[in-house]
């Protein structure tokens, strides 16, 4: 049974590698080793979700696509230096994820382009040197404020309905109580 998982194992590993990268799982680790420097890779490919160390260095990357590390929860060891890296908007999302994910890595990330922020580091970029970006948000973002926004507005009037309608409650039951105290003294007083 221990050979068959070892004869299997390399074969599921083998169809979540990107095909110019090598994979490997070490085994003092969980994850998978996903080596891809030096491919003359112009776009990220398709990363194992269970990626733990990435190695993207020495390629031909400008940008890498807003949310294309988000899956990428058990990465542990990321290196993208000696990339031609093009500091306009679109590298927003690399900066900011790299801010959280590791200082050390984003110290290393130099920009290429354009010939004004050239050999500027990554991590010093700020707005006025990107320029005007338009829309940093995508679009799913964009829907999910309006549909919280909705959401938000639903409650509050739910709630004042509901407020509204306990003091309604509450002056007919006072009006009640005291029509029932109206009809009781009728009732009783000596005629």
């Amino acid at each position: 049974a221990v050979l068959g998982c070892a004869l299997l194992f390399p074969v599921v590993l083998a169809e979540d590698c990107p095909s110019p990268c090598r994979c490997w799982s070490p085994r003092e680790a969980w994850g998978t080793r996903v080596e891809c420097g030096s491919r003359g890779l112009r776009s990220l490919p398709a990363l194992p979700r269970l990626t733990r160390s990435l190695h993207l260095h020495n390629n031909s990357l400008a940008s890498i696509p807003a949310g294309a590390l988000d899956s990428l929860g058990h990465l542990q060891q990321l290196e993208l230096w000696d990339n031609p890296w093009h500091c306009d908007c679109h590298i927003l999302y690399l900066k900011l994820w790299l801010e959280d994910f590791s200082a050390p890595a984003l110290a290393r990330l130099r920009c290429a382009s354009p010939a004004h922020l050239r050999m500027k580091p990554l991590g010093q970029l700020t707005g006025s040197d990107l320029g005007v970006c338009a829309r940093l948000l995508p679009t799913r973002c964009l829907q999910f404020f309006w549909r919280d926004l909705a959401l938000i507005a639903g409650v509050v009037i739910t709630f004042i309905l509901v407020a509204w309608a306990l003091k309604l409650s509450k002056k007919l039951i006072c009006q009640l109580t005291l029509g029932g105290r109206r009809l009781r003294r009728s009732i009783h007083k000596p005629h």
